[in-house]
């Protein structure tokens, strides 16, 4: 072991470092410099991750507990980013978009068990449902969201989201109910 070069970087350059990979897991990988709906482009990557806490169904609280990790995971990497990009919550950033995807998502069920085969249709319909109401939510902002949007850095990024997926989680959850259940 005393033989073994001891390496250590530079405090810059590990800042350096952290800062880009905030940034770009802030731009969703690229997906947030989307040149139209550059927000719808990349609440995509937050599919994966809905998918895989649909796996938890019948555990509501261990999926809120994750997804709420996933947000607070996201106040940093936005605050980053924003930092970064100098200016307020730029349409690139869209980390708040996808990591907070699943909220809307939380008790509605097996999708991946229903994905492969058990019940597609109403997966891909609650999967369609479910993106398209947090998007619209997330874009219209209804009180308190668009307020919130004045807090400051990453936690302002991350908060108007949150409360547009609390919205998009309720109405989720009565179309599920009132809806797909009479349909499929």
């Amino acid at each position: 072991m005393s033989g073994m070069p001891r390496i250590s970087l530079p405090m810059s350059l590990l800042r350096l470092i952290l800062r880009r990979f905030a940034v770009l897991v802030a731009t969703g990988f690229g997906l947030g410099r989307a040149p139209f709906a550059p927000g719808t482009v990349g609440s995509l990557l937050g599919i994966p991750i809905v998918l895989a806490l649909s796996l938890l169904d019948g555990r509501p609280g261990v999926q809120a507990a994750i997804a709420g990790a996933l947000a607070v995971v996201a106040i940093p990497v936005c605050d980053i980013a924003e930092r970064h990009f100098g200016r307020k919550d730029p349409g690139c950033i869209v980390a708040d978009e996808y990591l907070l995807l699943a909220i809307p998502f939380i008790d509605r069920g097996p999708l991946w068990h229903w994905l492969c085969g058990a019940d597609v249709p109403r997966a891909l319909a609650l999967l369609v449902a479910g993106f398209l109401i947090a998007r619209v939510c997330d874009i219209l902002k209804p009180s308190p969201v668009r307020q919130s949007q004045a807090l400051p850095g990453g936690f302002g990024i991350v908060v108007d989201d949150f409360l547009a997926s609390l919205y998009a989680w309720v109405i989720l959850w009565g179309f599920d109910g009132l809806v797909l259940d009479k349909l499929l």
